[in-house]
Parts: structure tokens; sequence; C-alpha cells
């Protein structure tokens, strides 16, 4: 547990690791601070943007879009080993969390299976989303993964803390697997984070979770019915997973529904394929698959027919 850096301490301490920081903006002063509180901090959470490009990576990252206002981190790791600084306080990027993790954060121990999504991770945790499409197959560059090993490194330094004090997404929130893909192996990432550290790497973090599959035709029929008429919402499996996404994309306001698709998540679905780009009846909250696999692909499931 720690206060957090100043913003100058913030800077220095990234610089002193030997990062190459972009300062973006007012990024001192651009935070969620009115929102809510911002520490004590207990850590660092690494991301996946699903996005790229760097320009347009740094972009949504500092101003986020009308469902999830930025900044959605502190700094963005460009795939050329950038640190690009979008904002300094309460951040919109972790979101609710299990808090069995961070209590073990806390304890910096190997962190449990998340399985809940009960703690508010934007006031105690430092937020570093990394530029990739998080599909599984786009690259991690060397430069890259450095300078998530710098970064992490300069803040636990700064901290006191050991390289359990570092976890990536899909440690914190159930049903993400952000990072991911080529490249990244979060085993040499924790190792080379305690080598710069002085100490010992950790043991074997627990393996990045399978993707769950959610089916198309089975949801689609679900979403059909008459939550009304049958007197509770239609429950199916997987929608759990679904909606989970749906509150990550901004669009629901409860972050689980208990398994059940209901008039809520119609609606919430319904405002996902007007940003895919649907209109109309394509636009009715039935999901189909182009737009489910795409939800998928940023958020963590696979689809089948």
């Amino acid at each position: 547990m720690a206060t957090p850096l100043s913003a100058r301490s913030f800077l220095d301490a990234l610089r002193d690791e030997g990062v190459t920081v972009v300062e973006v903006g007012d990024w001192e002063h651009h935070n969620r601070n009115h929102k809510g509180p911002w520490g004590p901090v207990h850590g660092i959470v690494v991301h996946h943007t699903v996005t790229t490009g760097s320009t347009a990576t740094v972009a949504i990252c500092r101003t986020g879009h009308a469902a999830l206002p930025g900044p959605l981190c502190h700094g963005v790791i460009t795939k050329d080993g950038r640190v690009h600084l979008v904002g300094y306080g309460r951040a919109n990027h972790a979101g609710l969390g299990d808090d069995d993790v961070l209590r073990a954060v806390i304890a910096e121990t190997s962190p449990p299976a998340d399985n809940e999504a009960n703690t508010d991770g934007n006031r105690v945790f430092y937020g570093f989303e990394c530029e990739n499409l998080g599909d599984g197959a786009d690259r991690w560059p060397a430069a890259q993964v450095e300078a998530i090993v710098r970064v992490c490194a300069a803040l636990c330094r700064a901290h006191g803390w050991s390289v359990r004090s570092v976890i990536r997404h899909l440690d914190w929130q159930p049903g993400k697997v952000d990072p991911r893909g080529p490249g990244m192996d979060w085993a040499d990432v924790q190792a080379k984070v305690a080598k710069r550290l002085g100490a010992k790497p950790p043991g074997t973090p627990l393996p990045l979770p399978q993707a769950p599959k959610v089916s198309v035709s089975q949801l689609a029929a679900a979403a059909r019915k008459d939550p009304k008429a049958a007197g509770t919402p239609v429950s199916y499996a997987g929608t759990r997973t679904v909606e989970a996404a749906l509150v990550d994309a901004g669009l629901l306001s409860k972050p689980l529904l208990d398994g059940h698709f209901g008039t809520a998540t119609v609606k919430a679905y319904a405002a996902w394929q007007r940003r895919c780009g649907y209109s109309g009846a394509a636009a009715d909250g039935i999901p189909g698959k182009s737009s489910l696999s795409k939800l998928g692909a940023a958020h963590g499931f696979t689809v089948t027919s």
C-alpha cells in the first residue's frame, strides 16, 4: 500500500529506469478524480488495447469515448517502445475485479484465479495500455516488451514493491485475456522485472485461461424471447460472459446480471450493434455472428454457431 507518487516523481521514476517517455497534453491533470478516490495504490495492471496504429491508440486512451470517458490508463506503451503519458490520477482502466486478487497483490503473493468483480481497481492500481490487437496473433515487438519491463520495474522500485505487485488484466477481472499474443511471455516479463530489481524471479504464473465459447444460435434464441411474458429474464449458458463484455464496453450498468438475457441486455446489445455500424432492423438487440464475434474479439470469448 502506498500514496500515489506525485506526477513529477512518477515521470522521474520512469526516466530514471531508461523509459522513453512522451508527455501528451496536460496529462498531469487529466483524470477521473471527480468520480471517486485515487489511492492508496497497491500495484500495476498491464493491458492490451485491441487497437492498431500508435496515433489512434494514444488518442483513444487519452479521450476514451462517450460510454467510457478517458483517460483509460496512465501510460500507453506503443509498439516502438515509447510510453505516452495520457493521464494521472484515477483512470478508467481496471474496472471492477476480484478482492481476493487484490489481497494477494497487497501480500505480494501469487494471485488466485479471479472469479468475482466486486472491487474498484481504478482506485488502487496504476494502469498501462499496450498497443496490440488482442487477437492472439498480433506480435509484441521486443522494444515494447522491454518498455513494459522498465515501466513496471520503475514503479516497483519507487514504492519498494516486488514483482508480485505487477499483474495482468486477465489476473484481475473475470473474462479478460490480456495481454496475450506472440512475443508476450508473462513469466519472462516477471523474471526481467525481478532481475532489474535485484531479486529472484517468481514462480510460474497462472496459465492464460482458455477463452470461453458462446453459441450465437443459443444467444439469439434467448434474446428473441419475451422476458416479461415469462415473468423472469431468460437464462442461457454463456450470457454472463456476454453481459460482462457489454459492461466493459460501457453499454450495460451492472457488472454481472446473474446469467440472464433480459430486456436490459437486448437494449445494450442493440447499442453494441449500432457501434459496429448496423442500423434499423439490423440493430434490434438480437445477436448475429458478425457483431458477436467483434464483441468476443474485444472482450475475450469465442463464438460458435
